[in-house]
């Protein structure tokens, strides 16, 4: 078949079939993955020190890294609903891992902080999962590792931006 310049953009039928197939293996990819990040959840190294549910362990994190901050900074800044981070928030305030404080500046507004024992706990859940990483990489070269973490940085912020749009764009018609 004779090439057809102005065609020359489109893909090939079997560029498109290896790029369907590359997709579904990706797909596929993830999801084992999701799956096996569960399991290494409930089970993996130390399986009492590592069983920290995700939401628990994403919320920690954030107030660590970013310090005390309102209900609404936290939902914003992890992507979700103000009303989903309250309910996330109320067990781990029950069980001591946060602690609600009047904000400095506005005393009706309450701000989330980290609490000397959730931050022992984070850490150890921490070092537990840093573990399983160690093992579980422990035949990569340290290039391999960097490599993969950006990757998947990088996936993982792609995967933000598409879901962020596309809760702005709102319900599909």
């Amino acid at each position: 078949m004779p090439s057809n310049p102005a065609n020359s953009d489109l893909p090939t039928a079997a560029e498109a079939s290896a790029e369907a197939g590359l997709l579904d293996a990706l797909q596929h990819q993830v999801a084992v993955f999701a799956r096996r990040a569960e399991q290494t959840r409930l089970g993996g190294v130390g399986q009492a020190r590592n069983s920290m549910d995700r939401a628990a362990y994403l919320l920690l994190n954030r107030l660590d890294l970013e310090g005390p901050m309102g209900v609404k900074a936290l939902a914003g800044g992890m992507g979700i609903d103000s009303s989903t981070v309250t309910r996330q928030v109320a067990p781990l305030v029950d069980s001591g891992l946060v602690k609600r404080t009047s904000h400095p500046e506005d005393g009706r507004a309450v701000v989330l902080a980290l609490s000397p024992r959730g931050l022992a706990r984070l850490e150890e859940v921490r070092s537990s999962r840093r573990e399983l990483m160690a093992r579980v990489t422990e035949d990569w070269s340290q290039e391999e590792r960097e490599s993969f973490t950006g990757l998947l940085t990088r996936f993982n912020g792609s995967l933000s931006e598409l879901m962020g749009a596309a809760s702005e764009a709102g319900p599909a018609s």
